[in-house]
């Protein structure tokens, strides 16, 4: 057993884990920074060609903040429509004290509320609501943005990421704000997801094959494997309309609890037919809090984690192996270096890589040093709420501001 760990450091976990930092590195160059652009350097006249699009539900602690920064845009986009989403709380009044208006009196106006309808079956709430929120947004607006009630942005992120967006021909940007945490759970968990996504997307690979399309089929890749290449942040989704209308819109992910990284995957698809993804470090253009309190993360992240994989038991139990296996078990080894001569040095090798990866991600992402000091408590709690998610969707459903699903989500490409 001694012999057989210190081989599986050194001969595996070791060198994956160098390679993961390496990788971790090279990605953060193509997960770009934008950076505020000034307002006499956009080339883009007022208004913007923007349909902002809010949807929200039970909202009131956040929705002013949110709104009140996209009112302060400049230039102003074409709109601004928010939906309330059958809220029993003070949403819709706040929107209307900020000069919203609702019913057939709002029609053609630039500050919208709308009242949202009930949820279908086989509708997932926040779909529905954006769908709504698509079907009447201004046709003049080239480009529709969703972003989430929990945001808030920078008077320069709207002429900022359309000209990037333009720029770059891009048929969806997201963004990847700057992650506002307070509570110990959010501090903890939250930083996780730059590991994640920055560690493991193959950011680069895609920005190739994007640049050539032709490469697709030249090198016989898959949509499948495309797919898997795609991710992106539902809290700032900025499609050019004609190609969000090409993919089906949310109508066609009206049951998935994931829909930001099945358009992620649905774009990246297509990379073959020409269409652009990009996800950009949005960290000095916006800013969000997810969560405010441990049952708010759990539920949250109990609801995406398992349904994240869709209908692949596989790729979740794998993508857990890999996650406990390099970044969880050096730790876990340290104990039995007492124990077991020769495990100390590969162990605390090992450690090093991981707390090198996690520094370097923490310093560019101005993320909680909480997470990285207590790396092994945030990635088991991490993991318990994997496994928590699991458990709900093979039960009675996970449960979301109100509302429960079942947990069953369909392929991105279907």
């Amino acid at each position: 057993m001694q012999a057989l760990l210190v081989i599986l450091l050194w001969w595996l976990v070791i060198p994956v884990q160098g390679l993961l930092l390496l990788h971790t590195l090279f990605n953060a160059h193509f997960l770009r920074r934008l950076r505020p652009t000034e307002l006499s350097r956009v080339g883009i006249s007022a208004p913007l060609p923007i349909s902002v699009l809010i949807p929200a539900r039970n909202e009131e602690r956040r929705i002013h903040d949110c709104l009140s920064s996209l009112l302060a845009q400049e230039p102003a986009p074409s709109e601004i429509i928010l939906l309330d989403d059958r809220s029993s709380d003070a949403t819709a009044q706040i929107a209307r004290s900020l000069g919203f208006h609702e019913g057939e009196g709002g029609e053609g106006h630039r500050l919208r509320l709308l009242m949202g309808k009930e949820l279908p079956d086989g509708w997932v709430g926040k779909n529905w609501a954006c769908h709504q929120l698509s079907q009447v947004a201004d046709a003049r607006s080239t480009h529709l943005l969703f972003t989430d009630a929990d945001t808030i942005h920078a008077s320069a992120s709207l002429r900022t990421a359309l000209a990037y967006a333009e720029s770059e021909r891009l048929d969806l940007l997201s963004l990847w704000p700057d992650q506002i945490t307070a509570s110990w759970s959010e501090k903890l968990v939250i930083p996780l997801g730059y590991l994640v996504i920055v560690c493991f997307q193959p950011f680069a690979l895609l920005s190739t094959l994007q640049a050539k399309p032709e490469r697709v089929r030249r090198w016989g890749v898959s949509r499948e494997q495309l797919a898997s290449m795609g991710v992106a942040n539902g809290q700032f989704l900025l499609f050019r309309r004609a190609a969000y209308e090409l993919i089906g819109g949310h109508e066609a992910l009206r049951d998935h609890l994931v829909e930001d990284l099945a358009f992620g995957r649905r774009i990246a698809a297509r990379t073959g037919e020409g269409m652009r993804l990009t996800n950009g470090d949005g960290t000095a253009l916006l800013r969000c809090r997810m969560y405010t309190c441990f049952q708010e993360l759990w539920e949250g992240f109990s609801k995406n984690m398992r349904p994240a994989f869709e209908e692949s038991i596989l790729s979740f139990l794998i993508f857990g192996f890999l996650i406990t296996s390099f970044f969880l078990l050096p730790f876990l080894l340290l104990p039995l270096s007492y124990f077991f001569h020769g495990l100390l040095e590969p162990a605390c090798l090992a450690v090093a890589l991981i707390f090198a990866t996690r520094l370097f991600l923490t310093l560019r992402y101005k993320s909680s040093w909480l997470s990285l000091c207590a790396h092994p408590i945030a990635l088991l709690l991490m993991c318990s709420i994997a496994l928590n998610s699991w458990r709900l969707c093979l039960g009675g459903g996970v449960s979301w501001k109100g509302r429960t699903y079942s947990g069953a989500t369909k392929g991105s490409l279907e």
